[in-house]
């Protein structure tokens, strides 16, 4: 026999240990046997040897013994046909092989099956007799024990911790095990089991796959029920691990064996009765769920939707025991179905089976057929010549062909690494040297490292190969329960799963063909313009939708918090979307502006009614006795008043913001100097009629002129400073209200808009002052009281706009202000020339020198 040249020096060594113990053990006179172990249910001689470890029989205990202290021993009760149709799809696999040239030519495969019975110790027992080859055998004591019963690799087990306990035995002594069903993703652990290898995904795809589909419904309140095994627990975690992950919240989780005392089983029926979620997410056995369905039938329990694990969802007995119809619409994972040729015909033929040369065949063909060999009490009789072809049950029923597609490709993939091993071209090299029973024993050291590297593809064109975890690649179909008319359920493929894809795309569903019932929330969705707020202690499925605050808003359905909009602009009233704000300022289009346009169009209009009026009658005594030069100085400065509040109006620019505080500013300075210059020349005038007074001569026009200009170049000045400093300018005001923004003009300096706006007090308090002095002076025409009433109303004015200046908000200051100027230009205005033209108009007969000279010859004498 040869060997790889890649076979590492370790291997060397391990193989001449194997060799020489192997010789040495030849030697041995007698073949002793160690206790009593049983002997293989299946068996049939060949050049290597395969194992297999199949639950041929149902486990069953004794539930009164459970609570006394005295172990029963294990029951092996009716059969569990399922486990006969993969030992079928097993030797249906060998015999092709055997009957190929193209794979191990020149040597022959056998196999010895053990029964598990449900029973880990009873597969860990059969484990350790294929391993170590301790079974009874019979020979003479002069017959030497040179055969070796060890096989190169074990097929089975069926159920995941049988599995990982035979896996845990045989792991050190490099003897593969191949499953077809045991789904567990502990399983994957290489080291723990390095020597497992399977032919079914690993669960933590099918985890996945379930929590992805039970998302793609919707589906975000449920419940879940586990087997209390290894495949039901650690399937459970990936799954809740999974399912945090996509928003998905289990209501309970529970977990039953089927073997547990009654009274566990009902408080699970009574957890589903009293939940309110409607899905019930099933990890479980074929086994299991009988027993849940069961009792969920005795209780009238129904009208949810179940999810199941590729356990059952695809198991037709399963279907059959549900006669109340509570799994219909159930939908779950399975593996893809697949079709082997020649199998079917190959299981239908069930003599192969009858090579074990005991009762087992006996008892599979009396439950195959329902008939009794040596039958009593007039039961039906066994002829042996049954046709199975009129037989409808478990054994016949080819709904679990992708299972015997497993079972068929692990077989197939023991035997590609046996033909990779032996290079095996027309013949296999064994070297004659050696006899099977060696070649047996060397290969096995060597199988396990050349399975973890096969790759080919089966007569269907399917490729397999295991990735380094020994797992296949993950793919599933999506089954759907659906009813039909005849009473029976129908098993229809409503979807894929395949994990080798991105993860958006893993999934793929025909939504138009599912039959289901309504989705199972918590919380009814959180329209758009609300967001989630838990409830206090409970899961996070479970919330309550409170409205996006004012400026904030969440645009899609569930969401978790609202989003701020940008600083210009505002949640609509839905909270859906991001509206731009409301710009707000003093314009022309709206009432108030337009009022205010309207006052100060007014009064400079009634300003320059009453400059045309004092024109006119320029040569009257009246306007030539109240200072003719400063009265028309003053009437073009009211108008400049009126005119200024205009610009307080329109969206506030760079240049409408300087232009309307500096004219603002100056103008009114320069009528307050008119005014000031009047009240100063009256109170004078009348001082200086004392016998030897010449002061008038330092109040002539030239002197009038003068401070009318002295005092505004002051105002300019300070208007200068401000402007170079800093000068106002637009400024969006977002503070004020938090759903509008105000535009309106930044002061700069608010030194600067203070000391103009004090400048003017200033010279009013001034001429206030001065004009109360003068108020009683005799003059017919006294223009010294009506000064003082108008700038009374000035300061009353100015002094009641501070406070409301301050205390109004957005436009309203702005009014305020303009309504200042207006106010103060209209008693100006009023209190000093609409008297005098009241004169000039409707009283001429006063508007004589005679009239004005009775009271006062000093007020002719100073407008000479």
């Amino acid at each position: 026999m040869t060997f790889p040249q890649s076979w590492p020096e370790q291997g060397w060594a391990f193989l001449h240990l194997l060799l020489v113990a192997s010789f040495s053990h030849a030697r041995e006179p007698v073949c002793q046997q160690i206790g009593k172990v049983e002997e293989p249910q299946i068996f049939k001689d060949g050049d290597v040897m395969l194992g297999g470890i199949l639950s041929f029989h149902s486990r069953w205990i004794n539930k009164q013994d459970n609570y006394t202290q005295k172990p029963k021993p294990l029951q092996c009760t009716s059969l569990n046909l399922m486990d006969f149709q993969f030992a079928q799809a097993m030797l249906f696999a060998i015999a092709e092989i055997n009957n190929s040239s193209d794979i191990l030519p020149g040597l022959s495969l056998g196999y010895k099956m053990y029964d598990a019975c449900g029973s880990i110790a009873r597969a860990v027992s059969g484990a350790l007799a294929l391993a170590n080859g301790n079974e009874a055998t019979f020979v003479s004591s002069e017959t030497p024990c040179t055969k070796s019963a060890q096989v190169q690799a074990i097929l089975g087990e069926t159920s995941s911790s049988p599995c990982m306990a035979i896996a845990t035995v045989i792991g050190p002594f490099h003897l593969p095990l191949i499953s077809h069903f045991a789904t567990c993703a502990c399983l994957s652990d290489k080291a723990k089991y390095p020597s497992f290898f399977r032919t079914i995904p690993s669960d933590l795809y099918q985890s996945r796959a379930l929590a992805q589909l039970v998302r793609h419904f919707g589906w975000t309140w449920v419940g879940a029920i586990r087997t209390n095994d290894d495949y039901g627990n650690n399937g459970m975690v990936t799954f809740t691990e999974t399912a945090n992950q996509l928003g998905i919240c289990l209501e309970y989780s529970v977990s039953f064996f089927r073997t547990d005392p009654e009274e566990k089983i009902l408080n699970i029926v009574n957890v589903i009765k009293h939940s309110s979620a409607k899905v019930i997410v099933a990890f479980m056995s074929y086994m299991d769920i009988d027993v849940i369905i069961h009792k969920l039938s005795y209780h009238n329990v129904s009208g949810y939707q179940w999810v199941g694990s590729e356990g059952w969802i695809l198991n037709a007995p399963t279907a059959a025991l549900d006669e109340n119809h509570i799994l219909d619409g159930a939908i779950g994972v399975s593996i893809p179905e697949a079709h082997v040729r020649g199998i079917e015909e190959f299981m239908m033929d069930v003599k192969p089976l009858n090579s074990s040369g005991n009762q087992l065949f006996t008892k599979f063909w009396e439950a195959l057929f329902s008939c009794e060999f040596n039958s009593k009490n007039n039961h039906k009789r066994c002829t042996g010549t049954e046709d199975l072809s009129d037989v409808k049950n478990s054994f016949t029923d080819m709904s679990l062909m992708p299972i015997f597609n497993n079972v068929y490709k692990g077989v197939y993939a023991v035997a590609h690494a046996l033909h990779k091993i032996l290079k095996c071209n027309k013949t296999c090299d064994t070297n004659v040297t050696l006899d099977p029973s060696m070649v047996r024993m060397v290969t096995s050291v060597i199988t396990l490292q050349h399975l973890r590297n096969i790759r080919f593809q089966t007569k269907e064109g399917e490729e397999v190969y295991f990735n380094e975890n020994g797992d296949p690649a993950a793919k599933y179909e999506i089954i759907n329960w659906q009813p039909t008319a005849q009473g029976t359920v129908e098993f229809v493929t409503v979807g894929l799963y395949d994990a080798s894809l991105p993860v958006d795309r893993q999934l793929t569903l025909q939504n138009t063909s599912l039959f289901w019932v309504p989705a199972s929330i918590c919380s009814k969705p959180c329209l758009p313009g609300t967001r989630k707020v838990l409830q206090k202690g409970k899961p996070v499925c479970c919330y309550d939708c409170t409205p996006c605050a004012e400026g904030e808003i969440s645009n899609t359905t569930d969401s978790i918090t609202c989003i701020q909009c940008p600083i210009d602009f505002w949640s609509n009233a839905q909270r859906v979307a991001c509206v731009k704000k409301e710009t707000e300022f003093l314009s022309y289009e709206e009432i108030m502006g337009a009022l205010l346009t309207a006052a100060s169009l007014f009064g400079t209009c009634m300003t320059c009614v009453v400059a045309w009026i004092f024109l006119k009658y320029r040569k009257t005594p009246i306007v030539r006795a109240n200072n003719s030069e400063l009265s028309f100085l003053l009437l073009f400065s009211l108008s400049l008043c009126f005119l200024c509040s205009l610009t307080f109006i329109g969206r506030p620019t760079e240049w409408s913001c300087m232009l309307r505080h500096i004219a603002f500013g100056i103008t009114f300075v320069l009528c307050i100097s008119c005014v000031l210059g009047k009240t100063i020349v009256v109170l004078m005038a009348f001082r200086a009629k004392r016998p030897g007074s010449n002061i008038m001569k330092w109040f002539g026009p030239l002197q009038q002129r003068l401070s009318v200009i002295a005092f505004t170049l002051i105002q300019v000045l300070i208007c200068v400073l401000w402007l170079t400093i800093s000068p106002p300018f637009p400024f969006k005001n977002m503070k004020l209200f938090t759903y509008k923004i105000i535009m309106e003009c930044a002061m700069g300096s608010a030194i600067g808009f203070w000391a103009v706006l004090g400048y003017i007090g200033l010279l009013a308090v001034l001429c206030f002052v001065l004009a109360f002095l003068a108020r009683k002076l005799p003059d017919n025409f006294n223009e010294a009281k009506f000064i003082t009433f108008s700038m009374l109303i000035f300061c009353a004015v100015w002094i009641t706009f501070i406070p409301a200046y301050v205390s109004s908000p957005g436009k309203f200051s702005v009014a305020v202000e303009i309504f200042a100027i207006l106010a103060s230009s209209f008693g100006l205005l009023l209190c000093i020339f609409v008297p005098k033209c009241y004169v000039i108009l409707f009283k001429p007969e006063k508007n004589t020198k005679k009239n004005v000279m009775v009271k006062s010859r000093a007020t002719l004498k100073t407008n000479k």
